[in-house]
Parts: C-alpha cells; sequence; structure tokens
C-alpha cells in the first residue's frame, strides 16, 4: 500500500494557475458599496477565521465574539478608521426595519 498524498497533483505549472491562498487581501470579503440614509457605505463580509476581537453590533447592541462571521460597515467618503462599525449580517440587513436603539435604565418604562 503506498502512502496518503497530501499535496495537490500536478507540477509546477498547475500551482501557477491556482488562486494564492493565505494572502493578506483574500483574508476579508469583497467590498461593496451599498446606500443608507443618504449616504454611500462601503460594506466587507468578515469571515469567522479573521474575527480575532469582540465587537459590539450597533444594530442590536449585543456582543460580536471571536470566531463569528459579519459585516464591517463605514461611510464610503469621508470615513476613517475610527468610523468602521461591525454588524451582524442580519441586524445589517434589518437596519431599516428596525427602530432607534435607546439606552434605558432597568426600571424606566418602555412606552
Amino acid at each position: 500500500m503506498s502512502p496518503r498524498r497530501n499535496r495537490p497533483r500536478g507540477g509546477p505549472e498547475r500551482a501557477a494557475d491556482a488562486p494564492h491562498e493565505g494572502g493578506g487581501g483574500d483574508r476579508y470579503g469583497l467590498e461593496r458599496a451599498e446606500n443608507w440614509q443618504g449616504e454611500e457605505w462601503a460594506v466587507r463580509t468578515v469571515s469567522g477565521g479573521a474575527a480575532a476581537k469582540h465587537y459590539r453590533c450597533p444594530g442590536c447592541d449585543q456582543e460580536i465574539p471571536p470566531g463569528v462571521p459579519h459585516l464591517v460597515a463605514w461611510p464610503q467618503y469621508g470615513g476613517g478608521v475610527e468610523d468602521r462599525r461591525h454588524w451582524h449580517k442580519a441586524c445589517w440587513n434589518a437596519k431599516d426595519r428596525r427602530s432607534a436603539r435607546l439606552q434605558r435604565s432597568r426600571n424606566a418604562p418602555r412606552y
């Protein structure tokens, strides 16, 4: 019995045709532009493997733990690193259907 092959079959010409893996640009998803509240937003998906920190979703005010796929959105023009917000994908898709998130104390009435 021959040993198992752990590398793809093919010569150097096949390796040159394969897409580059593990590069910095491949770590994050494709960037797209969306229009929200009259402003252009750049939106990028982040895979679970690339999510390494805790973030707070502005849509639901819940924590996004490391390893959970999510979206990063920021204003397309005039937005810097400090303007980036990490959203759950469902929260970003429902942002137009949600009301403003008000911070209430525990004893505040809900009316």
